[in-house]
């Protein structure tokens, strides 16, 4: 590739599985899953296919989607973006935590549309369609203009009305898949006469797949295409790994290519940042078909595709200054907006304690943003004084309510900065130290595995807070949770340890930094 311009992959690193990706004239749109941080359904812009930005999200308001309650990894699945004629649609699952009786039926997942004139939004409103209880929706239009909807298992389709609020008739499994297992995220392409259904087979896991079948008319029958999967990652020692669940796009310059979920490992089987998003060239066969990279798999390194290059900055100093939170920041859960602000102390933000330590599902303030990297350090300098038993602020690396570390300037019997682990719901202590009062900083330095917090007084001079030499429980595959599909998160942290009274925690800025 000497002499070409490459890139490296992913092209979105940390937490952003399930991609579904658009163009529209010369731009590029891409939504990708949250699960149940909010808010819910990140939303990125591309020129060139290989940086990306956030530009919104698909639902910003409580009222428009209550995750208040939802477990870890459940909330929104495999969201998928689509445009026709002028409208930008996003369809979701919403995975509730168990069988919930919802207008007289009992459901365990929900399809969401919502729609803008805006690909950045603002969206309308929700709109729950219960006809079904597959996942991975996506939205398809036939050239007849008529709007369908497909559906797991495998490819299953349902015709919607023009609204697209509502099924119109009948479903129909047009293609069954390949006999691999989970075969799920089902999307439609139409070209040169073929409808090809395309699937990600094989689980979201190391034996992830995408793999297609075509026909000549939508409902089949569908013919497999005979080199089935068209990706996989078949090295167990390759860099990318969980290669999967993706979707075309061509380029205004004829050209296409795949985004597709997939992982890189952190020494051993764990993916640390989460499921990420790939890119690769597509193929068109002299028989009409399309491959992924040649059938070889995933790249790491791969050239460029034959657009204009442009850049973002990346926003990895946040002093909040601004009267809004930045795009990179998600809460767990939906947030209680009395308790935080961005303006009671300008160029502060500013949690207020809440009532519930972070292994609970009812905790709200907590906020925080993708890691990105596998050697990395976060930091914040913090204005808090606590003085009640328990009343804490500090830093976190978190993946769930059962799995993270915090560091965190805690009032016990007097300031302390204390380190604690929660290892599959499991809590120890990991470093306690005196702490004396004022503005304090807080970083975590993160080595592959290894992850360590220090402290320090006026930002020069650091002190070893504690940490841990293996944090793979920090990953879907060391989480050991029922359902294991982000990844960690870095950020903000304040609650009151049970002391009910509302303490203010002022974070003056957080910088994140990759090494």
């Amino acid at each position: 590739m000497s002499g070409e311009h490459t890139y490296t992959n992913p092209v979105l690193t940390g937490f952003h599985p399930d991609p579904s990706i658009i163009r529209v004239g010369e731009d590029y749109y891409m939504v990708n899953s949250t699960f149940q941080y909010f808010p819910a359904i990140v939303i990125s812009h591309s020129k060139d296919l290989v940086h990306w930005k956030i530009i919104g999200h698909g639902i910003t308001e409580n009222e428009g989607l209550d995750l208040s309650d939802i477990n870890d990894s459940h909330g929104i699945w495999a969201p998928d973006i689509s445009y026709h004629n002028g409208t930008f649609y996003i369809f979701a699952t919403h995975r509730l935590n168990g069988p919930t009786v919802i207008n007289g039926r009992k459901l365990i997942r929900r399809q969401i549309m919502i729609k803008s004139s805006r690909p950045e939004g603002p969206y309308s409103k929700p709109v729950f369609i219960d006809e079904g209880s597959g996942i991975d929706p996506s939205h398809f239009v036939d050239g007849d203009g008529k709007h369908y909807m497909l559906l797991s298992p495998a490819c299953t389709l349902f015709p919607l009305n023009e609204e697209c609020t509502d099924i119109s008739g009948e479903p129909v499994q047009i293609w069954e898949g390949t006999g691999r297992r989970a075969p799920e995220g089902p999307h439609l392409l139409k070209k040169d006469g073929y409808y090809y259904a395309i699937l990600a087979e094989g689980g979201t896991g190391y034996s992830h797949s995408i793999t297609t079948a075509r026909s000549t008319h939508l409902y089949g029958p569908y013919e497999p295409c005979p080199y089935n999967p068209i990706l996989t990652q078949t090295d167990p020692d390759a860099p990318i790994q969980r290669a999967g669940h993706g979707k075309l796009v061509e380029t205004q310059n004829g050209e296409w290519w795949a985004v597709y979920l997939c992982g890189r490992p952190n020494q051993g089987s764990y993916t640390t940042v989460g499921r990420e998003t790939a890119l690769d060239p597509v193929e068109w066969t002299d028989d009409g078909w399309f491959v992924i990279n040649n059938l070889k798999g995933p790249s790491l390194v791969q050239r460029a595709p034959n657009l204009p290059q442009v850049k973002w900055d990346e926003k990895n100093f946040d002093d909040f200054d601004e009267d809004t939170l930045g795009l990179d920041w998600q809460f767990v859960r939906n947030p209680d907006h009395s308790s935080w602000s961005l303006i009671e102390r300008p160029g502060y933000l500013r949690l207020w304690t809440g009532d519930w330590d972070l292994h609970d599902i009812r905790a709200k303030n907590t906020v925080v943003r993708r890691e990105k990297h596998h050697l990395y350090s976060a930091g914040v300098k913090l204005d808090f004084s606590p003085s009640a038993s328990g009343e804490q602020a500090g830093i976190v690396c978190y993946y769930s309510t059962n799995n993270y570390l915090k560091c965190c300037l805690i009032y016990e019997e007097g300031l302390k900065i204390k380190v604690v682990e929660n290892r599959s719901g499991c809590q120890k202590t990991l470093g306690k130290k005196h702490a004396e009062a004022g503005p304090l900083f807080l970083k975590a330095v993160i080595n592959k595995q290894k992850r360590d917090f220090y402290y320090s007084y006026e930002g020069k001079h650091w002190h070893h807070a504690g940490g841990t030499e293996d944090a793979s429980f920090l990953s879907d595959e060391g989480s050991r949770d029922a359902k294991g599909h982000t990844g960690t998160m870095v950020g903000i942290f304040a609650n009151n340890g049970g002391s009910g009274r509302k303490a203010a925690a002022d974070f003056d800025w957080f910088r994140y930094i990759a090494y």
